[in-house]
């Protein structure tokens, strides 16, 4: 029989944490922090709430949910020219510096996977840095759109690589990539039947007509399409990190007139996701974190050493930006490409399931990752701030330059 009570604790656990920080302003933490702490308090520490069929159900729908916004947060606009070039050149140095970390990491026996590693760390939670460039009015220059475009390779980079090396389907790597490609060919496919099907004027006045009426008719087609790439991905055995990323990017990439005709589209979708189905993910994540793991003190030092470790693999290629941005902006940048949470839940939860980490390694990963949240955005905020406050004072007779790029984020 389905049960509603333990969903109520984690309903109320998603309220209250965004009503909280909306009645403490000055406090800047992402409320995804207080839902993971918040479950780790309900569950590990008090043991009054535990995951059931409902949460467990929902918790996936919500992770589905996160990975297909974070696609079609990607700009494809910005995934060219010298933007482009410098930052899959960051991803890859930060790929060679994962695999370093990794292999270190392996020789001393923090982890029996140095390639697990050197994936996990590579991404960067790019729903959590957009707003800081906002917050900073850095979104729409040069700088900040190159860092856009980081942390969207690396989003897209780690969740294939996930997806090639550590699917929990079984099969010798070639039969991986042989089942990765043909699951690409169908979704490239499928993306340019949308794309043909949205030229047809017929179509685009009936879905005009519905999309705001009781029959929200893109809503219900963008949740068709994630449903459909994830039944699609378990027939090739390909992680469901990967069908949803690839849903949401396939959606970005094909939808490229919804400022005109369906503006308030993607604020429906994130009303669903962060308003329902993400929450209830985060809040089981700590529901389900492996606290007791942590109780020594061997296992409590992963932590600094993995926060450390996700600024070498994300933070150190900033210092190609330098020559462009300065060093402070370099600075930032680090930062902010090593803020990272959503994917490391996501990948740990696989790695456990394929026993390629310990509890107490996947345990000390997600800390790690509520520390990056918790500190480096706001350290390359008062970063940003400071640089521009020296260069007002250094220029005060100078009025301020305009944003290097207009183009708009979605």
């Amino acid at each position: 029989m389905i049960s509603f009570a333990q969903l109520l604790a984690v309903a109320a656990v998603a309220f209250l944490a965004p009503l909280l920080l909306g009645l403490a302003p000055r406090v800047r933490i992402p409320a995804v922090v207080l839902e993971i702490v918040a479950g780790i308090l309900l569950g590990p520490v008090f043991h009054w709430v535990h995951v059931d069929l409902t949460i467990q159900v929902l918790s996936t729908l919500g992770l589905a949910f996160l990975l297909f916004l974070a696609g079609l947060e990607i700009d494809f606009d910005q995934l060219r020219g010298p933007a482009l070039r410098l930052a899959g050149l960051g991803i890859l140095l930060s790929l060679g510096i994962g695999v370093v970390v990794g292999f270190g990491a392996y020789s001393v026996g923090l982890v029996s996977a140095p390639l697990f590693l050197a994936i996990t760390l590579l991404a960067t939670s790019l729903g959590l840095v957009v707003p800081v460039l906002k917050d900073a009015q850095q979104a729409e220059t040069r700088f900040g759109q190159l860092v856009i475009a980081a942390a969207s390779l690396a989003d897209f980079g780690a969740v294939i690589l996930l997806s090639l090396f550590f699917s929990r389907e079984a099969g010798s790597p070639g039969v991986k990539v042989a089942l990765l490609a043909s699951f690409t060919v169908s979704v490239v496919l499928l993306g340019a039947t949308m794309a043909r099907a949205e030229r047809f004027a017929w179509l685009t006045r009936v879905l005009v007509r519905l999309q705001d009426t009781t029959a929200q008719i893109r809503v219900r087609g963008a949740v068709l399409l994630l449903v459909a790439l994830a039944a699609l991905a378990a027939r090739f055995g390909v992680e469901l990190l990967l069908a949803s990323f690839m849903a949401g990017a396939v959606l970005s990439l094909v939808d490229r007139d919804q400022m005109s005709t369906h503006p308030q589209f993607q604020t429906k979708l994130q009303a669903l996701g962060y308003g329902f189905l993400i929450p209830v993910f985060f809040v089981s994540s700590g529901l389900q974190f492996d606290l007791a793991s942590l109780a020594n003190p061997a296992s409590l030092v992963k932590i600094p050493l993995f926060v450390a470790a996700l600024l070498a693999v994300r933070g150190l290629p900033a210092v190609l930006y330098t020559g462009s941005f300065g060093r402070p902006q370099a600075l930032a940048a680090g930062l902010l490409q090593a803020t990272s949470l959503p994917f490391i839940v996501a990948s740990t939860q696989i790695g456990l399931a394929l026993k390629v980490i310990q509890p107490s390694t996947g345990a000390a990963l997600v800390a790690a990752g509520l520390v990056s949240v918790v500190l480096f955005p706001a350290m390359a905020l008062a970063i940003t701030r400071g640089a521009a406050a020296r260069n007002e004072e250094t220029s005060p007779g100078l009025p301020a330059q305009p944003p290097h790029s207009s183009s708009h984020l979605h």
